[in-house]
């Protein structure tokens, strides 16, 4: 289950408003302030619902232990974007000529 801070970095490092999330989700503002204030989500439907909606904009949500220190709390992270650099001068040839 996502905790209320998951929810809350996950919104603030994608940018998104409250007004933005609720009508991405289907889902109320107050559900999504109400779900931000909890400890954890008690619904499943709606944790996973908002996970699908920011996991699908580039975030990771850890658990407890998970990451790169075993003794951490529960977080996210924001998924390194990989960038088609194409073809680099030293590599162009005829072979890959369009």
């Amino acid at each position: 289950m996502l905790t209320a801070s998951q929810l809350r970095a996950a919104r603030a490092m994608t940018g998104m408003t409250v007004e933005e999330l609720a009508a991405i989700s289907g889902l109320s503002r107050s559900a999504i302030e109400e779900a931000e204030a909890a400890k954890v989500f008690a619904g499943a439907e709606v944790s996973d619902r908002l996970r699908a909606i920011f996991e699908a904009r580039g975030i990771l949500f850890l658990g407890a232990g998970d990451g790169d220190d075993p003794g951490a709390g529960p977080g996210v992270r924001l998924r390194q974007r990989s960038y088609d650099e194409g073809i680099r001068p030293q590599n162009l040839n005829a072979a890959n000529d369009d």
